[in-house]
């Protein structure tokens, strides 16, 4: 990779050192059992990081447990397991705090402790001197390594510390080199630098030597840049949290700092099999932790590559990469072509292409473009509604989609909420007939209705299931008067489709849309 005028080498050793299962933890509304960090493991080892950082044993039972158990179950065949702790305190040996000791015990070959670089911090969290804090920092360091370990060592608020008082902060790093930490690294704990900053910290703490790691929040949203400035800067080691996961706004993306690595600087961090494997162990682990993808994550997101634009499509007709900055399948992605009233010919062609129709001919494609900016226009959104915008293509180019005939609907409420749906339905061989279905609310009694006329004919009906149901109000100030979109997820098997209703009230957008969903079903998906 070119930087200015300078290639950047990646240094002899590198380290990518994962701390999901210890800071990533520590996000609000996440919560990890031991089952659960054992599985995100066993998927950070399959993507290749060096290290992966476990949790702090003796901290609870839980975090003791899960090194018990790593040790029975955990195969690991690329990463080294890490025991985080702290150095030992204050008015103690190390060889004699329990804390210290619980470390040993979790029987990693690697420990990480953490250690504070910042003055203030010395004086008011320890509430000791300077001199104690850098002599714990030696005693816990010297100790570990005379116990067989190899030690790196955390500088807690390291860039803050240097901001105020470098010289102290400095000679922390400088105590745990010394004393035999094969890694110091530079922390910003706060999450309050910006690139430039980190950039020239590093560059001056790197004139002590040693080997350097960084560790960066992302409280500026800067957490990727300001990783990167380190590695600029001569860092050999990077930590961060799978999806960015991590306290307040939480860690570097380290998805996003391999992705820059592997594909910007050009350097083997991981394989280039297990980067196509990046986008589904991301979003694995966001189903562990029961977290929802961002959609818009660098490289991973569903909406990554998603172009909407008229002016975009024609261009990645000619060649996708005029409008995308690496290939996506490189990281498991995959391209997406948005359908709207932004969309031109191109749009339509693309989008089409990917669900299987042939729109070369031009005339079809720019009729179905005008089509769907007239829908657009009056309340659909193909966007996400990719089944509904498929039997648009199939109508336009002449498919057979009719199941049935539907001659009408009604649905009753009573008082005690309980609804009653009649519909009208025929078929080619029979004429049309009342059937009746009977539900929590008017929807699903007209679910219950459209399934009793459809499933006698059709019994795949019973392998099909709605899984999800959105309404939006598109009049705005208009209230119970406004229009109304629905959009409904539909699942058979392995295959999840949605489908998008529009109408002057909720019932009749839902009606839409459920008899697409069907029709969707039965006349494609099956």
């Amino acid at each position: 990779m070119l930087l200015g005028n300078l290639k950047l080498a990646k240094p002899e050793t590198f380290h990518v050192f994962d701390t999901t299962l210890r800071d990533g933890a520590q996000q609000e509304g996440l919560r990890l059992t031991v089952h659960d960090k054992l599985r995100i493991a066993g998927l950070l080892d399959e993507l290749g990081v060096t290290f992966i950082e476990g949790g702090w044993p003796g901290a609870n039972p839980n975090e003791t447990e899960f090194f018990r158990l790593a040790a029975e179950k955990l195969q690991l065949k690329n990463a080294t397991l890490v025991a985080f702790g702290a150095t030992r305190r204050v008015g103690m040996t190390a060889a004699t705090d329990p804390l210290t000791k619980a470390l040993l015990d979790a029987n990693t070959e690697v420990i990480c402790v953490v250690a504070k670089s910042h003055d203030r911090h010395v004086r008011d969290a320890l509430k000791t001197t300077q001199e104690e804090n850098l002599a714990m920092i030696e005693d816990t360091v010297t100790y570990l390594i005379s116990q067989g370990r190899r030690v790196f060592v955390d500088c807690e608020h390291f860039f803050n510390g240097y901001l105020d008082n470098p010289t102290y902060a400095k000679m922390a790093v400088a105590t745990a080199a010394e004393a035999g930490a094969e890694v110091v690294i530079l922390c910003d704990t706060n999450g309050g630098m910006l690139p430039g900053m980190v950039r020239e910290i590093v560059a001056d703490v790197a004139k002590l030597g040693g080997q350097l790691g960084i560790h960066c929040h992302n409280d500026t949203g800067c957490a990727v840049a300001n990783t990167l400035a380190g590695v600029d800067a001569g860092i050999m080691h990077v930590q961060g949290t799978m999806n960015g996961y991590g306290e307040r706004t939480g860690n570097a993306d380290l998805t996003t700092v391999i992705a820059n690595l592997k594909l910007k600087y050009g350097w083997d961090v991981i394989t280039d099999e297990a980067l196509r494997d990046l986008t589904r162990i991301a979003h694995s682990v966001a189903d562990i932790t029961n977290q929802t993808p961002w959609a818009r994550q660098p490289y991973l997101g569903v909406s990554s590559f998603a172009h909407k634009a008229g002016l975009h499509a024609s261009a990645i007709k000619v060649d996708a990469n005029l409008y995308q900055h690496i290939d996506p399948e490189l990281v498991g992605n995959g391209m997406r072509m948005l359908i709207s009233d932004m969309a031109g010919r191109a749009n339509i062609q693309i989008k089409a292409e990917q669900l299987g129709h042939d729109l070369s001919e031009r005339e079809t494609a720019a009729r179905l473009a005008e089509k769907v900016k007239e829908r657009e226009a009056e309340g659909y959104s193909y966007e996400a509604a990719d089944a509904s915008f498929d039997l648009l293509i199939r109508a336009e180019l002449g498919a057979d989609l009719d199941l049935c005939q539907i001659a009408g609907w009604r649905v009753f409420t009573d008082q005690d909420e309980e609804s009653q749906a009649v519909i009208r339905v025929g078929f080619a061989d029979e004429p049309a007939k009342p059937y009746v279905g009977e539900g929590n609310g008017p929807v699903n009694a007209l679910d219950q209705a459209l399934r009793a006329a459809l499933t006698p004919r059709y019994p795949q009906m019973a392998t099909i299931e709605l899984v999800d149901y959105r309404v939006r109000l598109l009049d705005e100030g208009r209230g119970t008067d406004a229009t109304t979109r629905v959009l409904i997820d539909t699942r058979m098997g392995s295959k999840t489709w949605t489908t998008v209703g529009v109408g002057g009230n909720v019932v009749e957008a839902s009606w839409e849309a459920l008899v697409e969903a069907y029709t969707y079903a039965l006349c494609v998906a099956y």
